[in-house]
């Protein structure tokens, strides 16, 4: 009798354990086909609204959006800049850096600053248009770019400025920024000197 019983709880027992088994590898399965799923998917971070509208950023490109408004940031940031702000203005234009382009960028942000520093010139720049290329990842701003010496302005010049990107995973960064300077008639074409000073 107590053969029985005994062989009926090992049973019960064997019966568990393999249930336990198959219950183990079929949740092993679902996580490995999970993880599979997760890392060919695009990542896509939702970004709260900055103005009127919601941006979306994915590892699958730029949107025109998102590369305008970090295009109109960067504008104000890197052509509006004063003697007492320029170190701020040097560090903060590093950030938005790609790391390919920081050396050859901080080389011509130190020239400006070595510029602007102990002297009276300050600059700020009015945004009348703005161009965007998200395929190209590049984009034009268009404006008044103003200089006063103390608070009297000397000038006001109607100026295009030109900025390269790169875009990793789901960060932009720039590689590459400078005026367009129009060129003779005969070249009916525009370039731009990356790192050119204002």
């Amino acid at each position: 009798m107590e053969v029985g019983f005994s062989e009926q709880q090992a049973q019960r027992v064997l019966k568990q354990r393999n249930i336990l088994v198959l219950a183990s590898v079929g949740l092993g399965i679902i996580a490995i086909f999970a993880l599979i799923a997760a890392s060919s998917r695009d990542r896509e971070v939702v970004l709260q609204p900055v103005l009127t509208r919601s941006i979306t950023l994915s590892s699958a490109g730029v949107t025109k959006e998102y590369l305008e408004l970090v295009t109109r940031d960067a504008a104000v940031l890197m052509l509006n800049r004063t003697p007492s702000s320029v170190e701020y203005w040097l560090d903060e234009v590093l950030r938005m850096t790609d790391p390919s382009a920081h050396g050859r960028i901080k080389g011509d942000l130190l020239k400006i600053v070595s510029d602007q520093q102990g002297s009276s010139v300050s600059q700020y720049f009015t945004m009348e248009g703005m161009q965007v290329d998200p395929v190209n990842l590049r984009s034009q701003v268009t404006g008044t770019l103003h200089t006063l010496v103390g608070r009297q302005e000397v000038a006001a010049v109607k100026r295009t400025f030109r900025f390269d990107w790169t875009y990793s995973g789901i960060e932009l960064r720039l590689i590459g920024f400078g005026a367009v300077v129009p060129q003779t008639p005969e070249d009916g074409k525009q370039s731009s000197a990356a790192g050119e000073r204002q």
